[in-house]
């Protein structure tokens, strides 16, 4: 699990205070109003209204160009002044958003505060830190900005070279969240003055921080590296990779510790300051105040273009935002060398698969399975890309070595994996090996269950097993449609027709866009002799743009009914 995982998660818990409040906070797109400024100066209102478009649109750099160009053009900008930076700040260019921060008395108090922030950060990144923490101490930033100036105050002294002020540890009255991260801050900037033994004391005291050390591990089995203390950075990897053996930024570094390889050096002064942006960005995130968020990434990376997990979670959020273009190029920043690689390449794949370009995505998938052949996840998302395209021999092919490299005792749901594509791919003797293996490994799992119970009804053998495995996933899962029909179907093989009807239904109220257990349904209909409900449950199939084999089966029923006579005509019909 990376980092940025672990404080959603632990943000998810309520065990820190966020950077924000828990209510949901202003979309920094929208909050402006449209004032009366405009005069009769259509040029600058149509650039205002395609700044708008662009905007609402997920297009935040073309917004960013329309807003600019409109508050040059009109005589009263104020608005526009403020609708201009907002663009430039959550489409990446914080230089131009610095420049145009609004910072007159009648602009939006809101978005005055982040304009101080900018101009901060901008000032840092441009090697003025002196002048940024003169800022900072100049301007007091409340709501909701106070955590990330005080986390970022140690820093910025660092760069301005006051070095009491760096490593004194920034405090926040009752927010655990800064007291953790200005922890890491206070240790980081201790180690830099050589002062070994209270940075060490700092790392520890985050080590026994139980729901939040595994946000700090890497930078603690860093700093046991960088003295030389191989063996304990070892050591520490070791327990973590114990309790998340799948991540893999915590394997690299292991395997780096282990080789003594070159650790990793301290954080620079913008490094430090832009982990605790990224760090109060994955709070907002977690708030769902994602503008926020966004825009507190694009000021980390203005401090540190290679952050890594910063490009992660833009892609994430700009995702969220259907800014698919913009997604793709944030997931695209992240190195092929990067622990969070794989994970970019999947997401950048997955973009491409549901944008229909499904060629690109295996390629992109396979591209990072080669790259990381020992990487679990890649391999997986290569699987499972494959088997979206209905590609499904070379789905299994693809998780053959993942299974065999786990010995006796395999994940279960690799074999789930495996066992669908075996069966799709008509090697169903090899598929039932799978899904049984599985089911020994994992008895309960109501998926696998369901999918063996409705393997053998479809084929009408064991059924009196698989009806009771599916009675099983059922109990589970009581509203599952898909479980339901499998039930029902289960019964229809077995000839308890009313039984069947009973619990087909159920399914299509579930499911009532599902062909197949509309057709199942429809089947049921026509053995207790309702063949008017029949014929429509077919007719249903039809329109529920189903594939060629079941729109073939449906039209023969319509045609020919079952093959024979139905039963007699219920009196209820």
């Amino acid at each position: 699990m990376t980092r940025i995982k672990l404080l959603l998660a632990l943000l998810s818990a309520s065990t820190l205070t966020a950077c924000a409040a828990a209510a949901p906070g202003p979309d920094l797109r929208g909050q402006f109003a449209v004032g009366s400024a405009w005069g009769s100066n259509r040029s600058a209102y149509g650039q205002f209204l395609a700044g708008q478009a662009a905007l609402l649109n997920g297009s935040n750099a073309q917004a960013a160009t329309y807003f600019d160009e409109a508050r040059q053009l009109d005589e009263d900008p104020g608005v526009l002044a403020d609708r201009a930076f907002t663009a430039a700040l959550l489409a990446g260019d914080v230089q131009r958003a610095a420049a145009i921060a609004p910072r007159g008395a009648d602009a939006n108090e809101q978005v005055r505060r982040l304009g101080v922030l900018t101009r901060v950060v901008d000032l840092m990144a441009s090697g003025k830190g002196r002048d940024a923490q003169t800022l900072l101490k100049t301007e007091t930033l409340g709501f909701p900005h106070r955590p990330a100036a005080v986390l970022l105050a140690p820093w910025l002294a660092a760069a301005a070279g006051d070095n009491a002020d760096a490593v004194t540890r920034p405090e926040l009255q009752g927010d655990r969240f800064v007291q953790f991260f200005g922890q890491l801050s206070q240790a980081r900037l201790y180690e830099r003055a050589k002062r070994y033994d209270e940075a060490e004391t700092d790392y520890k005291a985050l080590m026994a921080i139980e729901n939040a050390r595994g946000l700090f591990v890497e930078d603690y089995g860093a700093f046991l590296e960088r003295r030389k203390r191989q063996a304990d950075a070892v050591a520490l990897y070791d327990a973590a990779l114990a309790r998340d053996p799948d991540d893999q930024g915590l394997r690299m570094a292991r395997d780096r510790a282990a080789a003594r390889g070159p650790a990793p050096a301290l954080p620079t002064d913008k490094q430090g300051a832009a982990h605790m942006l990224v760090a109060c960005a994955a709070t907002f995130a977690s708030e769902r105040q994602s503008q926020f968020g966004l825009a507190y990434l694009r000021l980390a990376l203005r401090l540190d273009p290679k952050r890594d997990d910063a490009w992660l979670l833009v892609g994430d959020l700009l995702a969220q935002d259907d800014d698919t273009a913009g997604a793709r190029e944030a997931y695209a920043k992240v190195a092929p060398t990067s622990a969070r690689y794989v994970a970019a390449q999947s997401k950048l794949a997955w973009s491409y698969q549901t944008g229909g370009d499904k060629e690109k995505a295996v390629a992109l998938a396979q591209q990072a399975a080669v790259a990381a052949p020992k990487d679990r996840d890649a391999q997986i998302t290569y699987a499972d890309l494959l088997r979206a395209n209905e590609r499904w021999a070379e789905s299994a092919a693809a998780l053959d070595p993942l299974i065999a490299g786990e010995g006796d005792k395999p994940d279960w749901r690799l074999l789930y994996m495996r066992g669908v594509a075996l069966e799709r791919a008509g090697r169903w003797t090899d598929a039932e090996r799978d899904l049984l293996t599985a089911i020994k490994l994992s008895p309960d799992e109501p998926d696998l269950l369901n999918y063996l119970g409705y393997s053998w009804i479809d084929r009408g053998v064991h059924l009196p097993e698989a009806i009771a495995m599916v009675q099983k996933a059922v109990d589970a899962r009581p509203l599952s449609g898909a479980m339901l029909d499998s039930l029902g179907w289960g019964y229809y093989r077995q000839g308890d027709y009313q039984t069947a009807v009973t619990k087909l239904e159920q399914a299509v109220e579930l499911e009532p866009g599902d062909p197949d257990v509309n057709g199942h349904l429809g089947d049921a209909y026509w053995r207790i002799g309702r063949q008017i409900e029949a014929r429509y449950q077919w007719q249903r199939v039809l329109s529920l743009e189903p594939d060629a084999k079941q729109k073939a089966e449906a039209e023969a029923k319509l045609k020919n009914g079952l093959g024979g006579p139905p039963a007699k005509m219920a009196s209820s019909q």
